[in-house]
């Protein structure tokens, strides 16, 4: 069974402790002629993903219902489909979405075990949110009654608070940063998206939350919660298509794929990047068809493939060719020169092609780029150098990386670096030594 996190949320919402629920459902039900005695303990035993029987379900939705002063479903607890974990419910409405992804939130905040340490889904589970995303039904109306007016004002907002984090993310980490980001779904984004629009202010604030929700994703995938992050990609996947905004679904299912790469799972990265492609068209701009193509050529390196690796490169450089600073939505900012000479070093380097993979790793390293994206770069080129036995210029190098990934609370860098500081220790020279020796300064404060 999976937790209930929808019941969880609405508990805590209403004020109501485990025991109170109980004997407000036990008093609700003798007005129904139902002699009950519900304890906390049952109440315990729902919350864990036990569906009660009888009239249950509809008493704890009533009593619920009137502590909140809103009508409350068995879908908004949890209850009549499977789901309540806050996962995307294939065939849910968009209401019942809406509930699923703030419960989220709202657990992700009060930092809930089962949600911090869930593992990502893998198979149909995985696969569901992307077929949805890329085939019909649309929606064909957003709007809202709610009891608040939302406004192009408060749009602006959540598209100024993504700009915020994302900043923050690449200044000082996901795991500095995600409790920050979910704070602010939790106070200023729920209500929002529980108000009142027409359908065409509700398309702005689903695409502005989408790219709001995917920092929230990119922050939990930094801080190795990768089953957290998942459900944030595939939230932010169902809003990109509330939006009708395609390029922010495949936007979304770049950080899908990203993630798979670093999970190991190189054939459906492969095949979800395919689906972005396709499925975006015309929408998928050159930075994002660049970074997609790259991402497909590490995957095909990995799976040993190297004519599909060396077709996607070449289309990935393309791409990158294309870009127009200035033309492309705030989301794809990552693709910043030289990053797709980085990716291609990557798969260069899986693919034996240590003088290829030096020259574009080199290529990115000369390239200005903010502190995280430097870091990553560096650590790329390190290991080449050491590869190529230029031991002396990789401890260069690797004292370079540990200097700018000083003061970021991030796990991917921090796998970078204790990468980088096994390889300096294997090589045997005293320069590397030292670098080394930097590197666990920077390793010693621990996150």
């Amino acid at each position: 069974m999976e937790p209930n996190i929808l019941l969880e949320a609405l508990i805590d919402e209403a004020g109501v402790s485990r025991a109170g629920l109980a004997a407000h459902i036990n008093q609700a039900g003798r007005a129904r002629g139902l002699s009950l005695r519900y304890e906390h303990t049952a109440v315990a035993r729902w919350l864990k993903g036990q569906r009660p029987r009888g009239q249950a379900p509809d008493l704890i939705c009533e009593v619920l219902g009137d502590r909140l002063r809103r009508p409350v479903s068995l879908d908004d607890i949890g209850m009549a489909t499977c789901g309540g974990g806050g996962t995307v419910v294939p065939g849910s409405t968009l209401t019942g979405f809406v509930e699923r992804a703030t419960a989220l939130w709202r657990s992700d905040e009060q930092q809930r075990p089962h949600v911090l340490a869930a593992a990502a889904v893998t198979g149909t589970t995985a696969v569901m949110p992307v077929w949805e995303w890329e085939n019909p039904p649309e929606d064909a109306d957003v709007s809202r009654a709610g009891p608040t007016r939302v406004g192009m004002a408060d749009i602006a907002m959540l598209r100024a608070a993504r700009a915020h984090y994302e900043l923050m993310y690449r200044r000082a980490g996901g795991i500095a940063t995600r409790s920050r980001i979910v704070g602010f779904l939790n106070a200023e984004t729920a209500p929002l998206l529980r108000g009142g629009y027409s359908d065409a202010t509700g398309r702005q604030l689903h695409r502005a939350t989408g790219g709001l929700v995917a920092v929230a994703g990119i922050c939990a995938y930094d801080s190795d919660a990768h089953g957290l992050a998942q459900r944030y990609f595939h939230q932010a996947l169902r809003l990109a298509k509330a939006s009708g905004d395609r390029g922010l679904g495949g936007y979304v299912i770049a950080l899908l794929v990203n993630q798979l790469l670093f999970l190991a799972d190189y054939r459906q990265s492969v095949a979800f990047a395919e689906a972005a492609l396709r499925a975006a068209g015309r929408h998928v701009t050159p930075a994002l068809a660049a970074d997609l193509y790259a991402m497909q050529a590490k995957a095909y390196a990995h799976l040993g493939d190297g004519y599909s690796a060396l077709e996607c490169i070449r289309r990935a450089e393309s791409e990158a060719e294309r870009i127009r600073p200035g033309h492309e939505p705030d989301e794809t900012g990552y693709v910043e020169p030289g990053l797709v000479n980085v990716q291609v070093a990557e798969a260069l380097l899986s693919l034996g092609d240590l003088p290829g993979a030096r020259e574009h790793a080199a290529a990115a390293v000369s390239t200005p780029a903010h502190d995280r994206g430097r870091v990553h770069r560096l650590a790329i080129l390190t290991h080449i150098e050491l590869r190529q036995g230029e031991a002396d210029r990789a401890a260069g190098t690797a004292a370079e990386m540990a200097e700018r990934a000083r003061g970021m609370e991030s796990q991917r860098l921090r796998d970078r670096l204790r990468a980088v500081r096994e390889d300096l220790v294997g090589s045997g020279c005293a320069d590397a030594e030292q670098a080394a020796e930097l590197i666990d300064g920077a390793l010693r404060v621990p996150l």
